[in-house]
């Protein structure tokens, strides 16, 4: 099976990436074969159409109910036939795969298109391309336009496998808004050495940027009614911390675990500001304080909290509720805090609750009533032994996130990478509001806290005739309570897209479906049963309406009738 050509185009407009992978392949076999279209995306991204096309006749992909499509295909299944075309990769990544038989001399081409919010994380918006032929390709290439209206302040390119000869095939063009990358290597350029047909394709191509940034209640853009407003306010002095890491030492942890944790919170207690405050807990089926409370991020108290990590061994069992609850207590009592200041809870386990409490929904339900919204808590699942729904739950529920830290060689990176993420607090208790009256499925609009070179994003659709979509930003910053002001000009806005050609139309209202149906899912996560129905329910109407892949649809890819029946692609969560 020969991959002639191979296409990755990828438009990105306002943040927003609509991508199209499209393989085109001839059996040069004289006999039939199987062909593999294999496809590495972004977890965060939504699937949107996929169809395969066999010597001129097209077989498209159709998404539906995922429960309808599952009772369809048991049938299938129950036939000895594989279920399931896509699977999470990796930390970032899953994989969307499919075969299928391909007649002697005959032809073949496959389509994927997927949609997805580039996040800010860290000061960059990151693209990532998987690229991996695992053959020399004739006609390769990947093309992204970048198109933002604020202006692009940085534009970088990195790519795990460059070498000299396949710089030269790279090429980047940039004006005030605008941006055009193409890499489009030859196949000797693609060669491993000259002798061999081996490819050098094989890895990460990135694409990081940034905007400009003038307005200080953010940017609002507009098109077909529909409206995005991006707000990254700059040079915001930081909240001090006060952060209590709570780690796990549970038998289960020792080994390449606990090393990695202990090397992860000495860089971590390098990165404390000095006015910052900080203790740790630890737990096995004992529960154990560092300190009595909380102390300032002093030089001495780094260096003696650093002697004390160095010794952090691993055994007994797990007593998650102890373990937080004296964390709440410890936060509750602590003296001499800075007035105006940001406190929150880390926890790192790698396993169930064992030991005190261990009804998952009770420890949930005590954490909750404990905390009662005054800290956030943010919750990494070691591996794959935790259960990812419950530390999920319990974050969200306590104005945090979670994340699972990978088994990998660079788990240490991860958990600092995550700890970047969270050490810089800009803004709390921010309220974006838009007059009531004149707007229709407003996304989420109150934040707990906001973290330098992070972004809030806030989308909806304005229902009647407004000239001026008037803004309100309410939020505390570390020196004094803020409110500011912004009136956008619907008409002018709107113009801003008119005479773009390469943009696909109806992208903020994309943007908006894609954006709900991530929060209406998140906010299932920690509803109470009777309302996570409903917003199911919701989250499904709007996955239909728009073609995505979320966890609630299943995309069914029909097949030539000669050959097995369709199959399902599902969209896989973390939490399994």
């Amino acid at each position: 099976i020969d991959i002639y050509s191979l296409h990755v185009d990828c438009k990105v407009t306002s943040r927003f990436a609509h991508t199209v992978i499209t393989s085109r392949i001839v059996n040069r076999a004289n006999e039939s074969q199987e062909a593999t279209f294999e496809v590495e995306l972004p977890k965060t991204a939504f699937i949107t159409n996929f169809s395969m096309s066999i010597d001129g006749k097209v077989y498209p992909g159709i998404i539906k109910e995922k429960a309808a499509a599952q009772k369809e295909y048991d049938t299938a299944v129950s036939h000895g036939q594989s279920a399931g075309l896509v699977k999470i990769r990796d930390r970032k990544l899953e994989v969307f795969h499919v075969s299928v038989s391909i007649a002697a001399a005959s032809k073949a081409s496959f389509e994927l298109s997927y949609e997805e919010l580039l996040r800010r994380q860290l000061g960059k918006y990151e693209l990532l391309l998987k690229v991996r032929p695992q053959q020399l390709v004739k006609h390769f290439q990947i093309d992204v336009h970048i198109f933002e209206p604020q202006g692009i302040r940085l534009l970088e390119t990195d790519s795990t496998f460059m070498t000299n000869e396949l710089t030269e095939a790279l090429t980047k063009v940039q004006n005030e808004t605008k941006a055009h990358i193409l890499f489009k290597p030859t196949v000797d350029q693609q060669k491993v050495n000259p002798e061999l047909d081996e490819t050098l394709l094989n890895g990460d191509f990135i694409v990081r940027y940034d905007v400009k940034r003038e307005a200080t209640a953010g940017d609002i853009q507009i098109v077909n009614g529909y409206f995005v407003h991006y707000f990254a306010p700059s040079e915001m002095p930081v909240f001090p911390k006060n952060i209590i890491f709570v780690i796990d030492r549970s038998g289960s942890m020792a080994g390449r675990k606990i090393e990695q944790t202990r090397d992860a919170l000495l860089k971590i207690l390098q990165d404390l500001r000095p006015e910052d405050h900080f203790s740790f807990i630890t737990f096995s089926n004992k529960v154990a304080e560092w300190k009595s409370s909380l102390l300032p991020a002093t030089e001495e108290n780094v260096a003696s909290a650093a002697a004390f990590v160095q010794t952090l061994s691993a055994r007994g069992g797990t007593d998650i509720r102890g373990a937080l609850l004296r964390a709440v207590r410890a936060l509750d009592t602590a003296q001499s805090l800075p007035e105006r200041s940001v406190s929150m809870v880390i926890l790192l386990t790698d396993g169930q609750p064992t030991s005190g409490e261990t009804n998952v929904e009770v420890i949930q339900d005590n954490i909750q009533k404990a905390i009662n919204g005054k800290y956030a808590l943010f919750c990494l699942g070691f591996g794959f032994d935790v259960s990812y729904k419950f530390l999920e739950k319990m974050a969200l529920s306590n104005g945090g996130i979670a994340r699972r830290i990978y088994e990998k060689a660079d788990a240490a990176l991860q958990l600092q990478g995550f700890y970047q993420e969270v050490a810089t607090p800009i803004l709390m208790k921010i309220e974006m509001q838009y007059p009531e009256n004149a707007i229709e499925g407003l996304t989420k609009n109150n934040f707990t806290l906001l973290f330098e070179g992070s972004e809030i994003v806030v989308s909806g659709k304005i229902s009647n005739d407004l000239d001026l979509l008037p803004v309100e930003i309410k939020a505390q910053s570390h020196t004094s309570d803020l409110t500011l002001k912004e009136a956008a000009n619907v008409k002018e806005k709107e113009q801003v897209f008119q005479d773009k050609k390469y943009i696909f139309g109806n992208f903020i209202e994309r943007l908006w479906a894609y954006l709900t149906i991530q929060q209406l899912l998140e906010k299932a996560i920690s509803a109470p049963e009777e309302d996570q129905k409903a917003l199911e329910a919701q989250a499904l109407e709007l996955s239909l309406q728009y073609s995505f892949v979320t966890p609630l649809t299943s995309m069914v890819v029909t097949k030539p009738s000669d050959q097995q029946q369709g199959e399902l692609a599902n969209k896989p969560t973390e939490a399994g």
